[in-house]
């Protein structure tokens, strides 16, 4: 029995490695098939990255282009350039050339909202009004470089007339129409900083014009420029400071006033892009220089646009260009209204305001200056008056810190107003 045992055993001790080997014969080519198969997964992987890639590009070129129902006004910007060609009829090329740039604007403005979801508010609320107001600077320094100073002065004059009456009184009466069973509140500190600069705006603008009118400048013609210039110095610091304080200090200083809206908002849903924020940089600045090769057939075609369709050239530089410029902020500031997210309505259209009146026409100064062109602040006293006039409206509006569609109906009745006294108006400079 023991030999039997012993048998038994040394039996299964020889089986043991030679299982054991065998196994590991077995295992060995498993070894080898992986590495294959990652290599493969490795090629098709980067095959699938370049089609992902394109199919990306694409996909941004839909977003952008094609989606919005809008676009269908694209055509106009090319032919547009074809009657500047082929025609002299500065009518249908000035019309043709402010349609193409309505959509232009618009996708400006789509692509700004894309990078404000990377940026955060703050700064997205920044980016949005500075590519708010770029088709209205394009068109000012080719009007400034062609030594149309009246059409620069009353394009920015008319695009913060705009902003504060058409656009934020639509954002105002679309907002209460759809909320009417509630008052919609926004942030008053900041409505009242954003009416503080304007006012201020107001006072540079006010002064030479006043000098002017009143005739007791120093040096007849040189006085007047040269308060503009540094007057124009003074309110760029002032809104570099703006900057500052809005970035830096405002978020802690105004915390306590927005804690019970942060919480409600975060229940809300973000906004997730469509597009990513290299595609939404690229997007910028393929439309800036489409809207700035279209500003210069523009600029070229108002005079004779204006002679051949006995328009006022104030009219066509203080009602038709900016609304044309202000299609982004006219479409954002309503969209924001009816979700009942007014503080972004506000920084919109008050804002885009502040930063016409304080950056971009001291700026135009100070650029035409550079270029030797007597632009000033002398706005003459029909502009300034109905300028002053406006802020003073406006900011008696904010002082409450809640909206209605009343309000909103009243402002964009002011603005009607403000378009028919400018269609019988004639600017003194061209007596």
């Amino acid at each position: 029995m023991g030999s039997i045992e012993e048998k038994v055993d040394l039996d299964s001790d020889e089986e043991i490695p030679f299982s054991g080997a065998r196994t590991t014969n077995k295992m060995q080519p498993m070894n080898f098939e992986p590495s294959h198969i990652l290599l493969n997964r490795r090629f098709s992987a980067s095959w699938v990255i370049r089609k992902v890639h394109r199919i990306s590009i694409l996909r941004s070129i839909h977003i952008v282009l094609f989606k919005a129902r809008i676009n269908f006004l694209l055509p106009f910007g090319p032919l547009a350039i074809m009657l500047h060609y082929l025609t002299n009829k500065h009518g249908l090329v000035f019309f043709f050339s402010l349609v193409g740039i309505i959509p232009l604007a618009e996708r400006l403005g789509y692509a700004t909202e894309q990078l404000a979801c990377v940026t955060g508010p703050t700064v997205g609320g920044l980016l949005n009004a500075t590519f708010g107001n770029a088709t209205e600077m394009i068109i000012s320094m080719y009007a400034l470089k062609n030594g149309m100073i009246r059409v620069v002065q009353q394009s920015l004059l008319g695009s913060i007339l705009s902003n504060m009456l058409l656009v934020l009184g639509c954002a105002f009466f679309c907002g209460g129409l759809v909320h009417h069973h509630k008052v919609q509140i926004f942030n008053k500190a900041t409505a009242i900083v954003n009416s503080g600069l304007l006012l201020m705006a107001v006072m540079g603008i006010l002064f030479p014009a006043v000098l002017h009118f009143t005739h007791s400048e120093v040096h007849k013609g040189k006085s007047e420029i040269a308060l503009s210039r540094v007057s124009s110095c003074i309110m760029l610091v002032a809104y570099a400071s703006y900057i500052f304080f809005q970035l830096k200090i405002q978020n802690n200083l105004y915390s306590s006033l927005d804690e019970a809206r942060e919480n409600n908002d975060e229940a809300e849903e973000e906004d997730v892009p469509e597009i990513t924020h290299w595609e939404a940089i690229g997007w910028l600045a393929v439309l800036t220089l489409w809207i700035s090769v279209l500003s210069g057939y523009l600029v070229d075609a108002i005079q004779g646009a204006s002679d051949s369709m006995n328009i006022p050239v104030a009219f066509i530089s203080v009602v038709l260009l900016p609304i044309v410029g202000n299609a982004a902020e006219h479409a954002s500031a309503i969209m924001f209204a009816m979700k009942d997210k007014l503080d972004i309505t506000i920084g919109v259209a008050v804002g885009s305001s502040t930063q016409i009146s304080m950056f971009v026409i001291p700026f135009c100064v100070i650029v035409g200056w550079i270029m030797g062109k007597p632009m000033d602040l002398n706005f003459q006293l029909f502009e300034t008056a109905t300028l002053f006039i406006t802020v003073l409206v406006v900011a008696f509006m904010l002082q409450e810190g809640q909206s209605n569609y009343f309000k909103g109906l009243m402002l964009i009745l002011c603005y009607l107003i403000v378009a028919a006294s400018f269609f019988v108006h004639i600017d003194p400079s061209n007596d």
